[in-house]
Formats: structure tokens, C-alpha cells, sequence
């Protein structure tokens, strides 16, 4: 959309009231959440305390291995709390700023349920490809990193199609694209070049300066490939 023409798809309008941050409330709440877990584990439980949520939360591979028998409840609950957990405040600070980026739009375009059902879902699937790469192994994975390449798939089907360039505050108006024509778009296809080689580069072992952490590039894949190709299922807008 350009100047000020009508937005070139017809959708949701915009809430009179802006959210505090200027963030839609969904993304807000998530935001939240994830700094008050990050400081109960840093700052206000026992190590002990601390070991065992990890066990019982984060998503371990060679979970999935052993069979469910005596861990019946992280077997099922941690391909999706474990999105929730982060490795220190490096680590929570990069994924909030892509969150905030990347979830804010989505979140304008298909609502705080369904936004919170595809949070679930990107992160399922994020763990899903994981799991492929590392079966049996004692590699610990926490982070919404899956979940917010999930959001960068997503709007990559919608919030760079206007004809005006990207809009914070008008992308998740736009009309969304099929897989073909966001591969056409110039600006998507940018996008997602860089965001792959990036990607690539993790995966031959280039760290980008964070220190002993490896980079759970496997999720961040499956993560991406699940908002960029399913997008459609949670979106509410028509398109015909």
C-alpha cells in the first residue's frame, strides 16, 4: 500500500488504543513471561530447583529414545515448554527483539488465539526437525528462536507484498501471497536468501560470537518452513 490509497487488502482494522510498547497484547504477555521465567531461574531459585525444571521442561532428544515410560509428562509437554526457556539473558534479549519484530505484525493479522495456537504448532514443529538431526542425543534445546523463525516465515507471506515497501503499522493488512508469488517478490526472496545463509552458516559451525552456546539451526529451519508454508491455515483473511 502507498501513500494514502486504501490498503490493497481488506482486513482487520487497527485497534483505536495502541498496546503499552506499542505491541499487540499476545506478544506483550509472551514477552513478559519469558523475563519473569528467566529471572526465577537466574535469580530467585536453588540450583537444584533450577536442574530440574530444565529436565523436566527443555527438549531433549534422547527423551524420545528411551521410550515414555517413567516421563510421560515432559515426553509430551516439552516439545512446547521448552520455548518458553532460555540459555541467559544474551539469549532472551536476541529472541525478544525478533519476537517483538516479527510476532507484532503476525499477531495483528490473525489474532491473540490464534497466534497462540501457532506459537504451539511452529514450536512442534521446530522440535520435530531437531529431533531428526540429533535422535538419541543428550543435547539440551531451549529458546523461542524456532518459534520466532516461524513468525519470520510467516510475514514473509504477507508483510513485505504491499506496494508500498514494509509498513509496521499497515503490513498485516496486505493481501497475503501464495507460496509462488512470495518466492517472485524480489523483496521476500532477499529475505529469505539472507536468512538461509545465515542459517547454513550455523550449521557448519560459524557461532556469531555467542559463547558457548551451539546454534539450533535445525529448529530455526523447521521452524521457518512451518510459518512459511502453513501460514495459510491460521490466517483469517479472505483472499478471493
Amino acid at each position: 500500500m502507498s501513500h494514502e490509497h486504501e490498503p490493497p487488502f481488506p482486513g482487520p482494522q487497527s485497534p483505536p488504543n495502541e498496546p503499552v510498547f506499542n505491541l499487540p497484547n499476545v506478544v506483550l504477555a509472551m514477552l513478559l513471561l519469558m523475563v519473569a521465567i528467566q529471572v526465577a531461574l537466574d535469580s530467585l531459585l536453588p540450583r537444584t530447583a533450577v536442574l530440574e525444571i530444565y529436565l523436566q521442561t527443555a527438549f531433549i532428544p534422547q527423551r524420545y529414545a528411551l521410550g515414555i515410560a517413567g516421563q510421560a509428562g515432559p515426553y509430551f509437554w516439552s516439545p512446547f515448554t521448552y520455548s518458553l526457556l532460555h540459555g541467559g539473558y544474551g539469549h532472551l534479549a536476541l529472541n525478544s527483539f525478533w519476537l517483538a519484530a516479527f510476532g507484532a505484525v503476525v499477531a495483528r493479522r490473525i489474532g491473540w488465539i490464534r497466534f497462540l495456537v501457532f506459537w504451539m504448532a511452529s514450536a512442534l514443529a521446530s522440535a520435530m526437525l531437531f529431533l531428526v538431526f540429533h535422535w538419541g542425543d543428550q543435547t539440551v534445546m531451549v529458546g523461542a528462536s524456532g518459534v520466532v523463525s516461524a513468525l519470520m516465515g510467516a510475514a514473509a507471506r504477507f508483510a513485505f507484498g504491499g506496494s508500498g515497501g514494509f509498513r509496521r503499522d499497515q503490513a498485516h493488512l496486505n493481501r497475503r501471497l501464495s507460496v509462488v508469488q512470495s518466492l517472485s517478490n524480489r523483496t521476500v526472496f532477499f529475505f529469505l536468501l539472507v536468512w538461509f545463509a545465515i542459517n547454513l552458516a550455523a550449521a557448519i559451525g560459524f557461532s556469531f560470537g555467542i559463547a558457548d552456546s551451539a546454534i539450533a539451526w535445525e529448529a530455526h529451519v523447521g521452524g521457518f518452513l512451518f510459518g512459511f508454508l502453513a501460514f495459510s491455515l491460521f490466517d483469517p483473511l479472505d483472499q478471493h
